[in-house]
């Protein structure tokens, strides 16, 4: 690599709103803050629900039901 054209890569920490808080190394400055991470995003913490609008999960299961049972009897 070339000296002198890369920005530093320094210490940070790193909080969010949860309170939950690391650090890291990046080549931002200072510290950084984020509204959501792994310790409370529901995708990860395995509280996520799956919303329902207007039926389309039970149809899309309905339609991929009949598939199934149409290949597993054909």
């Amino acid at each position: 690599m070339k000296s002198g054209i890369h920005p530093p890569y320094e210490l940070v920490t790193v909080r969010c709103a949860c309170g939950n808080k690391w650090e890291t190394r990046s080549t931002m400055s200072g510290e950084v803050r984020l509204d959501i991470c792994s310790a409370c995003h529901p995708f990860f913490t395995g509280k996520q629900k799956l919303v329902d609008t207007a039926g389309r999960v039970e149809r899309f299961r309905r339609k991929y039901a009949k598939g199934k049972s149409k290949r597993l009897s054909g």
